[in-house]
């Protein structure tokens, strides 16, 4: 996949010096109908995730308010690549548009990875009414640092850990359990605090990593546990809600900055649109999502306010190394009214 990935950005500079008029997406008019530009946007979720249906709407509305001039082809399922793949392709052009985890866009700008903190916000009302101020506009310009530009937030809800043999009950029950975790290294080292072992594994692999026992459980929300059908194997899922991680519409800046203002205002006004829309679907589907698996076998564990603050205790020295230099921030979402 990296060997692919390589090819295609050294195959975009290739034609960027060969023609002006082509850059890292086709603009060539074959008709006289034909879209002026068309881009590829990547989701990692499947075809009928809100995420992924979020970025349907914001191609089809991008496409009726240029007239057909902008045309963009959402790719779901990872076809383009992981996210870290896709995060890279982005910063070189060689894909122009994509939805990602908050998690992924810190490993490049460690600034985000405040808003990843466990245990931060204390309910979804809270975390919007930070990502929709003007705390949030500011952390979407800090990824033009890592050559991409912020569009808008999308809602991924809360994130838990579920499990195959035993149930999470308590912080003792994690002791030496294999966790599956994402690429990242606050990921892990929330794992590790609470005595388990993280198991960086891409979230396409993950079921086959429970079916084989490669892992013992993982953490994620509730409509990526019901869609690649991990409820199947993991029976157990504990509502703790450890993180609220959101996930960012981002746009190439090699592609951003090839438009012109009139363009790039439709993009911003289509991206925080489809945004409403993908949080109404979110809440859609997470009920739906949490109905099957129940209705399969799931059993729920909710934690007392007292175990889950001892979950919360074990996260003092994550706080510590990732937002030491950046506490003041912590402070200024915390007391976000």
């Amino acid at each position: 996949m990296k060997k692919r990935c390589i090819l295609t950005g050294i195959a975009a500079i290739a034609v960027l010096a060969c023609t002006v008029k082509i850059i890292f997406f086709s603009q060539a008019k074959v008709e006289e109908n034909a879209p002026e530009y068309v881009f590829y946007y990547a989701d990692n979720q499947t075809e009928d995730y809100p995420t992924t249906l979020g970025d349907q709407k914001f191609a089809d509305l991008v496409y009726e308010r240029t007239d057909g001039r902008i045309k963009i082809l959402v790719k779901c399922d990872s076809q383009l690549g992981s996210e870290e793949e896709v995060i890279e392709q982005l910063k070189y052009g060689g894909i122009a548009f994509a939805r990602v985890s908050n998690t992924q866009l810190a490993e490049k700008v460690p600034e985000l990875s405040v808003l990843n903190l466990p245990y931060l916000y204390n309910d979804s009302n809270h975390m919007w009414r930070v990502l929709d101020g003007k705390i949030g506009d500011e952390y979407l310009s800090k990824v033009q640092k890592y050559d991409l530009i912020g569009l808008s937030w999308y809602d991924a809800g809360a994130r838990s850990f579920y499990s195959t043999e035993k149930a999470i009950k308590t912080v003792e029950d994690c002791q030496g359990m294999n966790i599956r975790v994402q690429k990242s290294a606050m990921m892990s080292d929330m794992v590790s605090a609470l005595g388990a072992n993280p198991v960086e594994i891409d979230y396409s692999n993950v079921y086959s990593a429970l079916e084989k026992g490669t892992v013992d459980g993982a953490e994620n929300n509730w409509p990526s546990y019901e869609a690649k059908s991990h409820y199947k194997l993991a029976k157990y899922f504990t509502v703790d809600e450890h993180m609220r991680i959101p996930e960012m519409q981002i746009c190439s800046k090699v592609v951003w900055n090839r438009l012109d203002q009139n363009d790039r205002d439709i993009i911003k006004a289509c991206a925080i649109e489809s945004a409403t829309y993908e949080r109404t679907l979110w809440n859609q589907r997470e009920n739906e999502a949490k109905l099957t698996a129940v209705k399969n076998g799931t059993q729920v564990i909710s934690l007392s306010p007292e175990e889950k603050q001892r979950f919360r205790d074990a996260m003092l020295g994550v706080y510590e190394k990732y937002c030491g230099n950046y506490m003041d921030e912590v402070t200024r979402i915390i007391e976000c009214e």
